[in-house]
């Protein structure tokens, strides 16, 4: 099981390597028949030359802003739906969870023509708003931190709002620091998931100085065409980030994944 598992490992880390092998090496030797798995030598003209010729700074700061705005908005809205579908009774409540689950049976695919479209007729398209808006309805967030929070002694709820507390107090100075560990990994995966969104920013935005990350390194890749270098350089570029924050928050991730997945 060990040496499969090992066998699995260097199968995926391959594709990774080779984007990376690839990146470094002159643009002659990618196209070298037969491919080296190791560069003759090692050229970062590539890298300089995105940086020098194409926005990917702007479109750095584009996924961070707007990955970071889907990250705190996705949280605080999700959070205080199922506050309210975990701890508050009021009429349909029932309902409305069925609503949140159904929204698991609803692929973002399904949706994406009459959601171009209202966002079309509200002015959005290429406009941050319409980037980012879409992006926040996230059942599986809400039905998380509704499993979480109905995991809290209701007794504690019950003794600050007899203090005069309101819900939103409740929610934010009981409930959320209790689940701080939950609310941190939905944070790490959130945020991965929104800089790597491709479809939804790639139908709403057209203007180059917008585009996201992972939607403007098709744009270099169009303009080197077959300049495998430069293409690979960007595409390491762009995911660097990302791996950055697994690597530092690696067991957060873990922790966010099992409970998405319904393990936890």
């Amino acid at each position: 099981m060990t040496a499969l598992t090992a066998l699995l490992a260097l199968l995926w880390v391959f594709p990774l390597y080779w984007a990376v092998v690839t990146s470094v090496k002159p643009e002659n030797d990618t196209v070298a028949n037969p491919p080296t798995l190791w560069p003759q030598t090692f050229d970062f003209s590539s890298y300089t030359y995105i940086f020098q010729n194409s926005p990917i700074i702007r479109w750095y700061l584009n996924s961070l802003i707007s990955s970071l705005a889907i990250t705190v908005l996705v949280l605080l809205l999700s959070m205080m739906c199922a506050y309210a579908l975990s701890q508050i009774d009021f009429r349909g409540r029932v309902w409305l969870y069925f609503l949140v689950l159904a929204g698991f049976m609803i692929p973002f695919q399904a949706s994406l023509i009459p959601l171009f479209i209202l966002v079309n007729k509200l002015g959005l398209v290429n406009n941050y708003l319409g980037l980012i808006l879409p992006q926040l309805a996230a059942p599986i967030a809400v039905v998380i931190y509704k499993q979480f929070f109905d995991q809290v002694p209701p007794e504690l709820g019950d003794a600050a709002r007899m203090d005069g507390a309101s819900e939103f107090r409740v929610l934010f100075s009981i409930f959320l620091p209790l689940n701080w560990t939950i609310t941190f990994s939905l944070a790490i995966v959130t945020f991965i998931a929104a800089w790597n969104n491709f479809l939804w920013p790639f139908i709403v935005m057209n203007d180059t100085a917008k585009l996201t990350i992972p939607v403007g390194i098709t744009q270099v890749q169009s303009a080197y065409g077959v300049a495998y270098a430069k293409t690979m350089a960007s595409a390491v570029t762009a995911a660097v980030p990302t791996v950055i924050a697994y690597l530092i928050f690696q067991r957060r991730v873990t922790e966010g994944v099992m409970a998405t997945a319904g393990l936890k």
